[in-house]
This record gives C-alpha cells, structure tokens and sequence, in this order.
C-alpha cells in the first residue's frame, strides 16, 4: 500500500466576488487548492442587467457543470429594434445578428442569476470572506503576505485579482490604473425604470450622433433596463464620486430630445440603481508578476461594446486554474496563461470598435450608413464577431 499524500494544499487568494473570481475559485479548487475568496461588498451581489455567454465560454461552463442550469436562467430575447430620432422604426433584427452569436447555442444570463449558480459551485468547498478586502501585499519567495482591511494577516502562495475593471489588486501591484486604461471616447449611466411601453423580450434603441438610449427588456416585467450613452471628447473625471453630478451630467446631454428620452430622464433623476463609467477597455503587456496574478476584467477588460467581458471572465479563469494546475511552477503557468490567451483577448477587445460603429454612431454620415446597414442586413451582420467569440480551442488540462 503506498504511502499517503501529507504535502500541504498549495493556497490562493482570490479578491473579487463577481464571475471571473468564483469561476477561478472552481477550478482552483477542483485542482486540490486551498482557495479563499474575498469580496469588498457585504453580500454576494444581486440584480443587473443581462449578460452574453458566447463561443468558448459556453464550453467552459459546461465542463464547469452549470450549463443545465444556465439554460434555465437564460432570457431569450427575441428582438432590437432601433428608431429614429423621433421614435419611427429603422429595423427589426434578432439579437445575434447584431453580436455575432450563435442561436440555440449562447446564453444571456442576469447577471445576478449568474453570480449565484456560479457560487453555489463553490458554496460548500471554498473560504469565504464578504465585507473585507486587501489592504496591503507583499511578495516574497516563499509566498504572498497580505492584511486585510479587516485587521487579519495571511500568507497565501498566489494571489489572483478578479475585481473588475477599476481593480484594487492591479493597483497595489502594478500601480495606478492610467497606463493600462484605454478610454473610448463614451461615457454611460444605467438604472431600471417603469416598463410603460410593455416591452418583453425585447430591446429598442435610439439614436442621434453621438447619443444612444437603450430600453431593455429582457423577460416579462414592469420595469426595464435603460441606458443613455454619449460621446465625450474627455472622460468626466470631476463626476464619478458625486450621483448628482452624474445625473446633471446626463440629464444635460439629452435635454431638448423626443421619443422617450424626456420619460428616461425624469426616472434617472428617480432611480436608486444608477451606475453611471466610462466605455473603456484595460491594456496591459503583462497579466502577473511574482505571484500575483490578474484575471477578467482586472486584466483585459473588453468594454460592453464588445459583448464579451464575462465570456473572457470565465475563459480566463479556466485556463489559468488550468495552467496553474499542471505547470512545473507559478512563473511558468503565467506565462503560459499569457501565451495560451492573448490572441483571444485581442481579438475579442477589437470587437468594441465594431460594437461601437452599431450601438452609439459618431456622426450623421455614420448613423445613415448604419442604418441602411439595419434595413438590409446580411444574416449575421457581425460575422467578425461570431468568429472571434469561438477562436480558441479551450484546451484540456490533467491536473498532476
């Protein structure tokens, strides 16, 4: 009979609660680590708006096992139409013409029905730690010390940033956001609202140059998700700490026009959700260093003109777990995550130009060529997408 197996679990730290860390604490776990996962907010968050699974992603939450149930949360919209300034219809066109997905095969998920089926997987096997985040780091050969805001002081082996795109661990080790933040050139608020014109399954979306609304409705309801976009020259720093300037801000931009952008406005001013960023995108020449990692959004965040922030998330989790699990070393596993991912990632970002050119046109020559676009469009319109979404193979990874 051989010998029991004493060697201690390799341990890591995930900071970020949202889809790529859950997704990357799975893994981890499944390959024997010991995995803690803290998260700034109180409570696993709820709520939010729709979001894609698309391509390679799909094949990672299957092997996750959560597909089933994904399915069952999936939305199914049926439909965008866009209008005109003035509320008059453009086109009818079903969603995965415009994203370049798959019918039948890629979801749309609410992004709080998603973060729960992704943490019940890891419920019952992984630390949790809600209300607490990092504080300090300091790598060193033998592993990672960290103190938490809460006072406690660990040493982990590895430590892997999933907390989203303005990501306090990317700034503890790689310094301030400016380099790798790559601004493009809008800036929008989201809230929900009443759903006064019984969408369902459905979105509209209107368009002036350089200012989008969007209402969505994803299933049966009496509210909507409502979105107001703008071109800006300059992201508006001086507003992001103040709700009221924000709301000024947009309030201002889209006074004076019809449809129902006066209704949209007059809910703004109402809403208790308002989330209100840039459309940006993170760069970064690396994703690690020492034993730090970046994941998701923390480390390549494509922009929701895109279409594929999640589906990185959870593509990204999969391979570095993997990688981390079958690689000699930490050093090697990064780099080899890099090197297994980064095209991918590329191509997806690129997608945002696309994403832009349909959803928020610049000017009326690009609304008017958009729009005889939408009045005669192939039967994928964004076939460039279609084919970045699927571009890897997802490897397979035998744990040693």
């Amino acid at each position: 009979m051989g010998a029991m197996n004493t060697a201690p679990k390799r341990t890591a730290l995930v900071s970020g609660a949202s889809i790529a860390g859950p997704a990357l604490a799975y893994w981890l776990h499944r390959y024997g680590f010991a995995v803690t996962l803290v998260e700034k907010a109180a409570a696993l968050r709820g709520g939010g708006y729709p979001i894609d699974i698309r391509g390679t992603a799909v094949e990672a939450v299957r092997r996750m096992g959560v597909l089933p149930r994904l399915r069952d949360a999936h939305v199914g919209v049926r439909r965008i139409s866009f209008v005109d300034a003035e509320g008059r219809p453009i086109a009818d066109l079903r969603p995965e013409a415009l994203s370049g997905g798959e019918e039948g095969h890629d979801l749309e998920i609410p992004r709080g029905e998603l973060a729960e089926i992704l943490y019940g997987a890891i419920r019952d096997d992984v630390e949790l730690l809600f209300n607490d985040s990092i504080a300090t780091l300091h790598d060193h050969d033998g592993g990672v010390d960290v103190t938490f805001r809460g006072g406690a002081r660990r040493t982990f082996d590895l430590v892997i940033g999933a907390d989203g795109i303005h990501s306090h661990t990317r700034g503890l080790v790689f310094g301030p956001e400016e380099p790798y933040h790559r601004y493009l050139g809008h800036s929008f608020a989201g809230f929900t609202m009443p759903n006064h014109l019984g969408l369902a399954h459905e979105g509209l979306t209107w368009n002036v140059p350089g200012r989008t609304a969007v209402l969505y409705a994803p299933r049966d309801g009496d509210r909507v998700h409502a979105f107001l976009s703008f071109l800006r020259p300059d992201p508006p720093l001086d507003a992001f700490r103040d709700p009221a300037a924000q709301r000024d801000l947009v309030a201002g931009t889209f006074a004076g026009y019809a449809w129902e952008i006066p209704r949209m406005v007059a809910a703004l001013h109402a809403s208790d959700d308002l989330f209100f960023d840039v459309v940006s995108q993170i760069h970064m020449p690396r994703w690690s260093t020492g034993r730090v990692a970046l994941v998701g959004d923390a480390a390549y965040a494509p922009s929701f003109f895109s279409g594929q922030g999640s589906s990185l998330a959870l593509v990204g989790a999969y391979v570095l777990a993997g990688e981390l699990a079958t690689s000699p070393g930490h050093a090697d596993a990064y780099e080899r995550y890099e090197r297994t991912l980064r095209s991918f990632v590329e191509m997806n970002q690129a997608l945002a130009t696309e994403g832009s050119a349909g959803l928020s046109p610049r000017t009326p020559e690009d609304l008017a060529r958009r729009n005889e676009a939408l009045r005669d469009p192939s039967p994928v319109l964004n076939s460039a997408g279609r084919h970045a979404h699927s571009a890897l193979a997802l490897p397979r990874y035998d744990a040693a």
